[in-house]
């Protein structure tokens, strides 16, 4: 076997746990004589696993009374249009811009909300958060839409800012599991699984139960979210491999000591590869310093040329997908919770030998 320290960001690495008990149940499941993709996701197993993951992740992040988890299909960007669909359609809905995610976000928005940009941080080239009390909030907004973490430049919000009345919406994809999280301060709250859950092809939505009542009737049944929560998920066929596999993550993290044990060890994780990276004097992080992901460490080595080898070499060390976005370049190191500290030890360690080997 050779598996390494995989750094993508997305799909990203999955606990070895989790694929090791996938592994031994792919073919026969649960006593089902079958694999958990070939039973009927309106079987009596299958609801119930269901039902397990979804109390698992409400019991992870204290879902409050008052709202509905749905385990939908496609991706994050897909519901970068359905959102505004369902809760905004015709109407005004701010966005603030912190990166690449939160425009292609506004962008998708457009065919169907009035996008009002209640702040950017596009002029310093996305490199920190907006200063709040810079942004223009329209207290008729339909909902206020931010990204806590743009994986592409490594911003990240580490408070969550106030909405007043105006429902605060959040894609949390890369960082959900990552850290407690107060749900309450939300009206929805939505995840492509690939980064701290499972594999693409799955979104976890978390929304106020009161914000479905704004569901538009004349939509099509499947771009309706309030449908989806009257059939508990199953309007459809659901991912319902992706669901599985989220269900053992769960497991897995509350294995691990839940949320609030994922929140030290992320930290510390960001702490070192940052620390090291500051004193370096070769290697460079663009971002404002209180505004760094603790998820997605994008650096810069000294002179552009240096890239290939560093990339090549640190593959040869077992240290893959350090390349960075196509639109930034450079590196990026995405830690996610299943990237275990010794992987981020291995990477500063490499990091520094490559450095003194290219002055």
């Amino acid at each position: 076997m050779s598996r390494t320290y995989n750094f993508s960001a997305g799909p990203a690495v999955l606990p070895e746990e989790v694929l090791r008990q996938a592994q031994s149940e792919l073919l026969e499941w649960n006593g089902a004589r079958a694999s958990v993709m070939e039973v009927s996701h309106r079987g009596k197993a299958f609801i119930a696993l269901a039902e397990e993951a979804e109390r698992d992740l409400r019991e992870l992040l204290a879902v409050p009374d008052g709202y509905k988890v749905l385990f939908l299909q496609g991706g994050a960007s897909q519901h970068f249009a359905q959102i505004a669909l369902n809760f905004a359609r015709g109407a005004k809905a701010d966005y603030v811009l912190t990166g690449d995610w939160s425009e292609k976000a506004a962008k998708e928005a457009k065919p169907w909300a009035q996008v009002q940009i209640a702040a950017s941080a596009a002029d310093t080239n996305h490199d920190r958060i907006p200063p709040r009390a810079q942004w223009q909030l329209d207290p008729d907004a339909a909902y206020l839409h931010i990204t806590p973490n743009e994986t592409i430049r490594g911003v990240e919000f580490h408070e969550i800012p106030e909405a007043g009345a105006v429902p605060l919406i959040g894609d949390v994809s890369s960082t959900i599991l990552s850290r407690p999280l107060e749900v309450s301060r939300y009206g929805l709250l939505y995840a492509g699984a690939q980064k701290n859950i499972g594999p693409s092809g799955l979104v976890v939505m978390i929304v106020r139960e009161d914000l479905l009542e704004r569901c538009p009737k004349d939509i099509p049944k499947i771009f309706n979210y309030a449908e989806h929560a009257a059939q508990g998920s199953m309007l459809n066929t659901p991912n319902t491999w992706g669901w599985y596999l989220a269900g053992l993550v769960f497991k897995w993290v509350k294995a691990q000591g839940g949320v609030a044990a994922m929140a030290q060890r992320n930290r510390a994780k960001a702490e070192l590869l940052y620390g090291y990276i500051d004193q370096s004097g070769y290697y460079r992080n663009p971002v404002e310093v209180f505004a760094r992901s603790w998820m997605n460490v994008p650096f810069t080595l000294p002179r552009e040329e240096l890239d290939a080898p560093f990339l090549k070499q640190a593959e040869a060390a077992g240290l893959l997908a350090l390349k960075g976005h196509r639109l930034v370049g450079g590196m990026r190191a995405s830690i996610y919770n299943a990237m275990p500290l010794e992987g981020v030890q291995a990477l500063v360690a490499f990091m520094r030998d490559f450095a003194q080997r290219n002055p």
